[in-house]
């Protein structure tokens, strides 16, 4: 599994309400507490991932290496699963879901202690790491990412110059503009959707928050019609539509193909695509496979202003957890915080550290110059979200209702777009009524 992140997260969430019909765990011995002495810390522990690119190319072993320096008596062993969600879930109905793992979506959040250790007080991480209430119950975190991720576009800084386009949109028809003189003046498809991989749609989700700046925004989601006019979600899928249905995106969606996709935007053959920080470095690397410029590669928030700022939504990436039936609490928690704190994860991948007192990546700096506007959207109701999601069957975090909506822009589906995010938005306030009661 190359790709990373927000896909991928999007992809778990929406697997979020199937059930995990696990073993469960008691409360005993329920804390994977910090060791003191890293001298005394001992045990083989299994390492579940969904990096398989990092197992394949032996960066996982060489992250290994680095920690056996501080914790010299454990041995780190890695599992890396192509489809993990799939695998995973399967697994947690035993207790052999290894002592490291990345929290699947398909387990609900109320019962993260039945199958995870507790890491702590969020009173007291909170105060190191961003990120914690994602993971917390009862005051309680269950899990720590390494990484922090954002939504935005990836873009060829050369391709957009030579439209003519010298800054940042700050609205959805300045946006669209701009596609059309990359268009008019440039031989770049102006946009890439991705359709035929499906999950880079999913990522269209991740609008929510940024449009009005708003912290509030899942909880919003959770109380009223996330298509309601100027809602963060409308205003992000009618952008996905105009894009599609003026021309602006490829001549035929079904035919798209995710990998290809990073060289050709590199060499400026593609223009812009909706991802997220996660997909910097990937692009970056294809730059220099295909010897271009890999600073050519840009990212830029999207195209909304609230009090004259852009705004960015930063979250957690998957979330670490130690298995509450795992024998080595101590090493799969030392491995954690290392991980967390110490290996470079996030450098590696020009990615936000879960740090609260880390810089922002130097890939960022555009966003410090423009004086982005970066918050955290409170996730209380996200669990309510993901719920309301699964009875509506509206699937927000899934790719098919943007693949529709692509298709209705193209018009290889009859409708409007009115009466498409209508429908959508009818189906979703009728679950918020009943909702987790039967």
């Amino acid at each position: 599994m190359n790709r990373r992140t927000l896909a991928a997260l999007a992809a778990g969430t929406a697997l979020l309400l199937a059930g995990c019909t696990g073993t469960g765990g008691s409360t005993k011995g329920a804390d994977a507490k910090a060791p003191d002495d890293p001298s005394k810390v001992t045990g083989t522990i299994t390492v579940l991932t969904q990096r398989t690119d990092l197992k394949q190319d032996g960066t996982l072993d060489r992250y290994a290496a680095e920690f056996n320096k501080v914790y010299p008596k454990v041995k780190v062993e890695f599992q890396a699963l192509t489809d993990y969600e799939a695998e995973v879930k399967i697994r947690m109905n035993t207790e052999n879901y290894g002592d490291v793992l990345m929290i699947p979506g398909v387990v609900k959040k109320s019962d993260y202690p039945k199958f995870f250790a507790s890491l702590g007080s969020q009173a007291e991480l909170s105060k190191k790491y961003r990120f914690t209430g994602f993971t917390t119950v009862g005051g309680r975190v269950y899990g720590q990412s390494p990484i922090g991720v954002m939504p935005g576009f990836v873009y060829n800084k050369r391709v957009w110059k030579a439209a003519g386009v010298g800054q940042w949109p700050t609205s959805p028809a300045e946006f669209i503009a701009d596609l059309k003189a990359i268009k008019a003046k440039t031989g770049a498809t102006p946009y890439y959707t991705n359709y035929a991989a499906q999950w880079p749609l999913s990522s269209w989700t991740f609008v929510n928050g940024s449009v009005h700046c708003d912290t509030g925004a899942t909880t919003k989601l959770a109380e009223g019609d996330p298509w309601a006019q100027g809602a963060d979600l409308r205003v992000g899928d009618t952008l996905l539509y105009d894009i599609v249905h003026d021309g602006l995106a490829e001549n035929d969606p079904t035919t798209t193909n995710w990998e290809a996709s990073k060289a050709q935007l590199a060499k400026g053959k593609l223009a812009t695509q909706w991802l997220g920080t996660w997909a910097i470095v990937q692009f970056r690397d294809a730059a220099k496979k295909a010897g271009v410029d890999p600073d050519d590669i840009g990212f830029m928030p999207f195209p909304a202003q609230t009090d004259g700022r852009f705004c960015g939504t930063v979250g957690p990436d998957y979330n670490q957890a130690v298995n509450i039936h795992s024998q080595h609490k101590a090493a799969a928690r030392a491995w954690i915080d290392w991980f967390t704190d110490k290996s470079g994860y996030d450098k590696d991948n020009l990615a936000i550290s879960p740090l609260r007192n880390a810089p922002l990546p130097a890939v960022l700096k555009p966003y410090e110059d423009a004086g982005v506007k970066l918050i955290e959207l409170d996730d209380t109701a996200g669990a309510r979200v993901k719920l309301i999601d699964s009875e509506s069957e509206a699937g927000i975090y899934a790719p098919d209702y943007r693949q529709k909506l692509v298709d209705l822009a193209r018009g290889a589906r009859g409708g409007t777009l009115d009466g498409f995010l209508g429908d959508l938005g009818k189906k979703w306030t009728a679950a918020e009524k009943t909702a987790g009661t039967s």
